[in-house]
């Protein structure tokens, strides 16, 4: 399998590729030109674990061809064989890994919704928790996260609330690569602070994600179509944060997708922000009625926000962390929260790779 995918044949492309791309960024009107200068220098990133890989187990193969050729005349050089050897096995695996295929957004950003569900109060509170936690993560990844709108409960939750990840430098493992499984629906149990008399409940938030690409492909919407409303932005608690008229509410009539911003400073300003996310989310509904085989697309990310339809459970009296998928468990609940999320999504993404291996 390795020798097939290292093969000339099979990376002639991606050396001719990566080529191409070397003389592009090193040409200075390629910065006149922002837009395509982000797509060149994200695409370079993306293959540069490959270009790494190969160069090394090129390298390691010239010195296994050498040693054994070495051996034939004096013995010390066949300690040296076993070794390259391993080594050169290595490398291919790991060359094979790269090349296999993978998610087309995997370098891409992501926008990301939390919904609160059954549950009134205690849900938004949990809901408000979730958002915290991807905030926390992307913190410790160095990603940049901006809240696009919030929608607060009574006391301090969120009914919903939506947010923007990106990634700082371009690379070939990006936001989506590491949240994209986290679509569906989450189940909480705890005592909720408005329970007296110490009794655990169960609630459930829903979370949202899809791809946001630097740059959305056309998408056809017409004016027609869009309802557009505006209104007063306000802060955590109903606190008005701005004293106009100007978060902006869009809502694509044909099929029921809503969009809400209000964190930019005009309403011009929210209104941009907030078609770039419609056409995210009407370019990435597109791609998954496209797929018939993407039965895990946003459309089955949340059915219903119920107890029963849920991807993960929290059990706060126990400190644990399932995921039902992959039967994940964990009991470092209060480091999940914080952000520690790498032990999970790193098994969530080897069952994923596992999987589609096997449908090859």
């Amino acid at each position: 399998m390795a020798d097939k995918i290292t093969a000339p044949s099979a990376i002639d492309d991606i050396l001719a590729e990566h080529a191409g791309l070397e003389t592009q960024l090193s040409d200075p009107a390629l910065h006149n030109n922002p837009g395509e200068a982000r797509r060149v220098g994200k695409r370079f990133a993306e293959l540069a674990p490959i270009m790494s890989t190969y160069t090394k187990l090129s390298a390691a193969r010239d010195d296994l061809a050498a040693a054994r050729e070495l051996a034939a005349d004096d013995a010390s050089f066949a300690a040296e064989v076993p070794g390259l050897e391993q080594q050169v096995e290595e490398l291919s695996k790991a060359l094979t890994d790269l090349l296999a295929p993978r998610d087309p957004h995997d370098s891409d950003d992501v926008v990301l919704e939390v919904k609160s569900g059954e549950g009134g109060e205690e849900s938004a509170l949990f809901a408000s928790d979730l958002a915290r936690m991807y905030i926390r993560y992307a913190e410790r990844h160095g990603w940049k996260v901006e809240v696009l709108d919030a929608n607060v409960s009574d006391l301090g939750g969120y009914k919903e609330a939506t947010l923007s990840i990106k990634s700082r430098e371009p690379s070939r493992d990006g936001v989506w690569s590491r949240l994209k499984f986290e679509g569906g629906v989450h189940r909480v149990q705890r005592v909720p602070v408005t329970e007296s008399q110490g009794r655990i409940h169960t609630s459930a938030a829903g979370v949202l994600i899809y791809p946001e690409p630097d740059e959305v492909e056309q998408v056809q919407i017409d004016e027609s179509d869009l309802r557009i409303d505006v209104y007063r932005s306000s802060g955590k608690g109903g606190q008005g944060v701005n004293t106009t008229d100007s978060a902006v509410r869009i809502t694509h009539l044909p099929t029921g997708i809503v969009v809400t911003c209000q964190n930019e400073r005009s309403q011009l300003q929210n209104k941009i922000r907030a078609m770039q996310v419609l056409s995210a989310r009407l370019q990435s509904l597109a791609e998954e009625q496209a797929e018939a085989d993407a039965a895990a697309g946003r459309a089955s990310q949340i059915r219903t926000v119920d107890r029963s339809e849920r991807i993960r459970t929290y059990n706060f009296p126990e400190n644990r962390i399932t995921d039902h998928r992959i039967g994940f468990k964990a009991h470092n609940l209060d480091s999940v929260l914080d952000g520690e999320l790498d032990a999970l999504l790193d098994a969530l993404g080897e069952a994923d790779r596992a999987a589609r291996l096997a449908a090859e």
